[in-house]
C-alpha cells in the first residue's frame, strides 16, 4: 500500500493520478450526456410520455445534488482514496443497472443511484486534486482534469445518437458500465492515499463551518453562476440547430459536438498552464470576454454553411468550457484542505441546482413557432451573457478575499527573491 501524499507526487505517478482522475469524470460526464438522445427510444420502449422522460433526464441531477449536499456533512474524515473507489463502485453498479432496466421505474431507480454516487465522486475527484496537486500546478491539473467534459461531448453524444439510431438503448449504458469497471481496476493501483486533510469536528459542526465561511459563500455564488452561464444555453443547442439551422440529425449534429469538443479537449489543458503562469482571475476574464460574443452569435444562428456552423459552435465550446481551467482553480485554492472534501461536496450540489435552474428558465423563454422553429432562444443568450458578467464580478470579489488563490506561489516566490 502506497503511503499518504504528503509531498509532491514523482513526476509519472502525478500523471497516472490526473489521467485516472480524469477518466472517472469522463465517465460520471458521458453517463448523464448519453440519456438526452436516447428520448425517442426510450418513450417508444416504455411507452412513456415526454414528462415522463424529462424525470429520467432530471433524475440524475436532482439525487447528485441531494447527495452533494449530504456528502458534505462527512467527506472530510475519510481517506480520498477510500471514499473516491467506494462511490466509484456505487456509480458502475447503478450504470449497469441501467443496461438492465425491465421498465421505467426500475430505471428512474437506477438513474437517481447513479446520479447520487456519480455527482459525489465528481467532487471527491476534485478535491484529491486540491490535497495532492501543488498550487503552482494546480490550474493545469484542473485544465487536464475538466477535459473530461469536451472529451464526452466529442464520445457521448454522438455515441448516444449513433446507438439510438442503430442499435438497442441498452448498448450505451452496457458500453459505459464495462469502461467505468476496467477504470475502477486502474483506480485501484493509481490512486494514493490522501489523508492530510480529515478533519475530526462533528459532521453538523463541520457543514456549519463550510457553509457560513464567508470565503465559501463567495466561491459558491461564482460557481453558481459559472454553471448558469453555459447550462442556460447548451440543453437547447441540439434542438436548435437542427429545428433553425437546418442540420441533419444523424450526420451533421454530431459533428457539432465532435468538433466543438475536440477543439475544447486541446485548448483546456493550455488554458489551465496559463492559470498557472498568470493571475487565474486574468486568464478567467480573457476566455469569458471570448464566450459572450460566441453566445450570441451561437443563440442566433440560421441556415447557412457547415463550415460556418461548425466554426461558431467550436468557439462556443472553446470559450465556454475554457472558463472552468481558472475558475475551479480560483476556487480550489482559496479553500482549506481541512474543508476541501466538504467544501466541493457541496459545491456540486451547487452546480447541479444552479444547471436545473438554468434549464427551467430557459424552457421557460423558448417556444415552438408556427413553422415547427425555436422561437426566444436570443433570449437565453442574453441571460448567459449576464451570468457570465457575474461571474467576473464574483471572481475578482473572491480575489480580494482570498488574494492567494489567484496566484502562482512559485511565481509570487521568484519575484521576493529579485526583489
Amino acid at each position: 500500500m502506497p503511503t499518504s501524499v504528503t509531498s509532491p507526487l514523482p513526476a509519472a505517478r502525478e500523471r497516472a493520478l490526473l489521467l485516472t482522475l480524469a477518466a472517472v469524470q469522463f465517465t460520471h460526464i458521458m453517463d448523464f450526456m448519453i440519456m438526452m438522445p436516447l428520448g425517442a427510444n426510450l418513450m417508444r420502449v416504455f411507452g412513456i410520455g415526454p414528462a415522463q422522460f424529462s424525470w429520467l433526464v432530471a433524475a440524475y441531477g436532482i439525487a447528485a445534488a441531494t447527495a452533494g449536499f449530504l456528502g458534505g456533512f462527512v467527506l472530510d474524515r475519510f481517506d480520498r482514496r477510500i471514499a473516491l473507489l467506494t462511490l466509484y463502485t456505487g456509480f458502475c453498479l447503478a450504470t449497469l443497472a441501467c443496461a438492465f432496466a425491465p421498465n421505467f421505474e426500475f430505471l428512474l431507480l437506477a438513474r437517481l443511484v447513479a446520479g447520487a454516487f456519480g455527482g459525489v465522486a465528481g467532487s471527491v475527484v476534485t478535491a484529491t486534486i486540491g490535497d495532492a496537486i501543488p498550487a503552482d500546478r494546480r490550474g493545469r491539473a484542473m485544465g487536464t482534469v475538466m477535459a473530461a467534459f469536451p472529451l464526452a461531448s466529442i464520445f457521448g453524444v454522438p455515441a448516444g445518437l449513433f446507438l439510438a439510431g442503430w442499435l438497442e438503448w441498452h448498448a450505451p449504458f452496457l458500453l459505459l458500465g464495462i469502461l467505468s469497471l476496467g477504470i475502477l481496476l486502474l483506480a485501484r493501483r493509481s490512486l494514493p492515499p490522501v489523508r492530510s486533510h480529515r478533519s475530526t469536528h462533528h459532521p453538523v459542526r463541520q457543514m456549519w463551518n463550510i457553509v457560513t465561511h464567508p470565503i465559501h459563500a463567495r466561491a459558491f455564488l461564482l460557481t453558481a453562476f459559472l454553471i448558469f452561464a453555459g447550462a442556460s444555453v447548451i440543453p437547447f443547442m441540439a434542438p436548435t440547430m437542427v429545428e433553425n439551422v437546418g442540420l441533419d440529425e444523424k450526420w451533421q449534429l454530431p459533428l457539432v459536438y465532435m468538433c466543438g469538443g475536440a477543439c475544447a479537449f486541446f485548448t483546456m489543458p493550455w488554458l489551465g498552464r496559463m492559470a498557472d503562469r498568470h493571475d487565474k482571475l486574468h486568464v478567467l476574464i480573457g476566455i469569458s470576454l471570448l464566450s459572450i460574443p460566441a453566445t450570441l452569435v451561437i443563440t442566433r444562428l440560421g441556415p447557412g454553411p457547415l463550415g460556418v456552423t461548425l466554426f461558431v459552435t467550436s468557439l462556443f465550446f472553446i470559450a465556454m468550457s475554457g472558463r472552468f481551467a481558472p475558475a475551479m482553480a480560483l476556487i480550489t485554492n482559496a479553500v482549506e484542505a481541512r474543508y476541501r472534501g466538504g467544501f466541493m461536496s457541496v459545491n456540486s450540489a451547487v452546480q447541479q441546482a444552479a444547471g436545473g435552474l438554468a434549464n427551467i428558465v430557459a424552457g421557460l423563454l423558448i417556444s415552438r413557432g408556427a413553422h415547427g422553429e425555436l422561437v426566444g432562444y436570443p433570449r437565453t443568450g442574453w441571460i448567459s451573457c449576464a451570468a457570465v458578467v457575474i461571474t467576473l464580478l464574483l471572481a475578482a470579489w473572491l480575489r480580494r478575499a482570498a488574494p492567494h488563490a489567484a496566484r502562482n506561489p512559485a511565481a509570487q516566490t521568484a519575484k521576493q527573491a529579485l526583489a
